[in-house]
């Protein structure tokens, strides 16, 4: 990996604005998931340094929430400009340790920058509220006030804009932050803080930090200081974290695990649904929480449906994403290579049929074709459960009731697609659809400026847009006798 400025990349942790190595001088290896190949080490901290960390962050509060929204916004933009200007050197480094297409890493760059910017502005726009008074020599007031420190775990698949999703409107609200990225991509999340540095954030506002995941997040938990902890990741350790967090009280965001159901109806325009699934499917090789994972396609177009979307899928090419041409990496690890196949071989089983794929890449290591299933039903894995890689089971349904039927039977509510041109078709699926979100003639849904989050057990609260820095904030009510 050459890096126009190789001074991005950095093999310590960032606390209270100084680079450090573990107390115990420990460290573990990164490799690269395409090429196995070692990257660097990183710090194996544990719960004495994230007490550090925790302590740098309410040293500073003071002084970061005094400073006016502008001040904020100005530092919070100048974080947003440098991303930009070292964006080939954030995307080259996300793509050698997370594996996804140096295109999509651009891609991912540009979105993980635009919440920096989207709360730089935000932060001048938190207003308070004048309530008229029940007697009339009070005066009724309500203001907006940071929490006060808070924690973040993030996610390996989308590495940079899971940490500024959380940052950006943290540090926009008057909160500090402690960072704790996901073990297989520590050096995007340490380029950030880096970065923050040359912008100007102060010491102890922002800290980055990895090792023992099990002692830094018992630590973030446990702290009476951390006001407010915000996770991305699976259902299971969502709910761990939420019970280690009750002792305390802290505000919790969760965006959780997914099961996206994908709906193509008899009138929908096939072209496009087949472009739509082909982005919400096989994006990031599959290992999105927003990832179509049950394909749902009306009888009458079933047929045609399959053929051109396997046509699409014949077109992919599998390799290392710094490679040209590339449009799909490999998996992160071996244990997501395991639960492809076992979905596989368990639908195949049970009366399903591979469409196209179905193999281990012949590039080998964690490479795997893109896969399509057809007639897939709910008794398999893949009805239940995330596949999270670039496996498409394709289910044959008739009526509008039944397939939001099954699109509602599942534990997860995170984000849902279907596509159709009747409007009272539209509207009455959308609707009727039991997830935080909903993309209608669209596999693409995130975006800066609209609230992502799910609802059952795909999380609490939500992030991006102008309801996302409410999750950093407290409201107090004052009222006065005059």
């Amino acid at each position: 990996m050459i890096l126009h400025d190789p001074s991005l990349l950095h093999e310590q942790c960032y606390i209270d604005g100084l680079w450090l190595s573990a107390n115990s001088g420990e460290t573990v290896a990164i490799s690269n998931p395409a090429t196995l190949e070692l990257i660097g080490h990183v710090p194996v901290m544990g719960e004495a340094e994230t007490d550090a960390a925790i302590t740098a962050a309410n040293n500073a509060l003071p002084a970061w929430r005094a400073l006016t929204a502008k001040e904020r916004s100005q530092k919070l933009r100048r974080w947003f400009e440098l991303m930009h200007e070292n964006a080939e050197d954030l995307a080259l480094m996300m793509t050698t340790e997370q594996g996804k297409p140096l295109a999509e890493s651009r891609g991912e760059v540009t979105y993980a920058a635009s919440f920096i910017e989207w709360f730089a502005e935000e932060a001048k726009r938190i207003y308070g509220e004048t309530i008229p008074g029940h007697q009339a020599d009070k005066r009724l007031t309500v203001i907006k006030q940071p929490v006060g420190v808070t924690a973040a775990i993030t996610p390996w698949n989308f590495p940079a804009a899971m940490i500024t999703r959380k940052a950006g409107p943290a540090l926009a609200a008057g909160c500090t932050m402690v960072v704790k990225p996901a073990p297989q991509t520590p050096f995007t999340a340490l380029a950030l803080a880096e970065l923050a540095h040359r912008a100007g954030i102060p010491a102890g506002v922002f800290s980055v930090i990895t090792g023992d995941a099990i002692a830094i997040g018992n630590t973030l938990c446990a702290s009476p200081i951390v006001r407010k902890l915000s996770f991305t990741g699976s259902t299971a350790v969502g709910i761990k974290l939420m019970e280690q967090c009750a002792p305390t009280l802290k505000k919790l965001s969760l965006e959780l695990g997914g099961n996206a159901p994908f709906i193509v109806f008899n009138d929908a325009d096939i072209d496009a649904a087949v472009d739509g699934a082909m982005i919400a499917k096989y994006r990031n090789a599959g290992q999105t929480c927003v990832c179509a994972n049950r394909i749902y396609v009306q009888s009458g177009v079933y047929e045609q449906f399959t053929q051109k979307f396997a046509a699409a899928v014949a077109k992919l090419s599998v390799g290392n994403g710094v490679d040209d041409g590339v449009t799909t990496g490999p998996l992160i690890n071996a244990d997501a290579v395991a639960k492809v196949q076992r979905h596989l071989a368990d639908a195949v089983a049970k009366g399903a049929s591979i469409v196209t794929g179905g193999n281990i890449h012949s590039l080998g290591g964690f490479f795997f074709e893109p896969t399509i299933l057809r007639d897939v039903d709910k008794s398999m894995l893949v009805a239940r459960e995330e596949t999270f890689g670039p496996l498409a089971p394709l289910f044959k349904f008739d009526s509008v009731d039944d397939v939001i039927k099954q699109a509602n039977d599942t534990e997860f509510g995170l984000a849902a697609y279907f596509y159709g041109r009747d409007i009272s078709l539209v509207y009455k699926v959308a609707e009727a659809l039991e997830y935080g979100m909903v993309g209608v003639n669209t596999g693409l849904i995130s975006t800066e400026v609209a609230p992502f989050g799910g609802i059952k057990s795909s999380g609490l609260g939500r992030e991006g847009s102008k309801f996302g820095i409410d999750e950093y904030l407290e409201m107090k009510y004052i009222c006065m006798s005059v």
